[in-house]
């Protein structure tokens, strides 16, 4: 089997805004503004990733910029209080960085974000330069495939593969990303298998089941049908 998981090249985007050690705090503020991000990888030497300065290390400075904090303050919120005072990225970044391969699935890249509770990850290559960064919207473009690019990869890769035969006694529909599986099998310990890998397939919703004997005339044949006649499927 092939096509599905896809991976983080898939979505992620290549121009990248970035910033070096040096940056000061105001030109961070400024890029961030201008390229609309909440976050910018820093960089050193030919593009290798450093760390990551986001809002979070900028607000600190807002925060503290006329209060007097008390000690228990300054012993809880030591870090903070040092980006208070920061003035370059090097003192303000986040390192080292959390970052991610280009050939990683997307699942993973989605558990990485939820787990580190980041919007963003800088896409690095083995030496750990820059390749590009991919985003919680990013990884969400998966769910604007078509509903029949979906049916097919699963007809393809999953159907065929779990239920083999001549004339195939299983057939599928999506509908806003919600797939169905209809029509007759042998063996029904197959069912939670083909759940699963069709849970897998990038951009699906849900998956139900109406299996059981086959129904001459089913819609399901004519639903095609009625897409390259113009119908609406039923019978005339």
């Amino acid at each position: 089997m092939h096509g599905s998981p896809h991976i983080v090249s898939d979505v992620m985007t290549h121009t990248v805004a970035a910033i070096g050690r040096g940056a000061t705090f105001k030109e961070i503020v400024r890029m961030m503004q201008d390229w609309k991000v909440s976050a910018l990888p820093v960089l050193e030497g030919e593009g290798r990733v450093v760390g990551v300065v986001s809002e979070a290390d900028l607000l600190p400075k807002e925060e503290f910029r006329d209060s007097d904090p008390d000690r228990y303050t300054q012993l809880r919120r030591l870090a903070d209080l040092a980006k208070a005072g920061a003035l370059t990225a090097g003192e303000l970044m986040t390192s080292p960085a959390l970052t991610i391969h280009a050939d990683t699935p997307l699942a993973q890249a989605a558990r990485t974000m939820a787990q580190s509770k980041v919007k963003r990850l800088p896409v690095v290559n083995q030496l750990g330069m820059l390749e590009g960064i991919v985003s919680r919207a990013d990884l969400l473009k998966v769910f604007l495939r078509t509903d029949e690019e979906m049916a097919e990869e699963i007809r393809r890769e999953v159907v065929s593969y779990l239920f083999p035969a001549p004339t195939p006694s299983v057939r599928v529909k999506v509908r806003d990303g919600v797939v169905t599986l209809a029509g007759h099998i042998r063996d029904a310990s197959l069912i939670p298998v083909a759940a699963r890998l069709i849970r897998a397939v990038e951009g699906v919703v849900d998956v139900d089941f109406d299996l059981g004997d086959p129904v001459p005339g089913s819609s399901w044949e004519s639903d095609a049908d009625a897409r390259e006649g113009g119908g609406d499927g039923r019978p005339g």
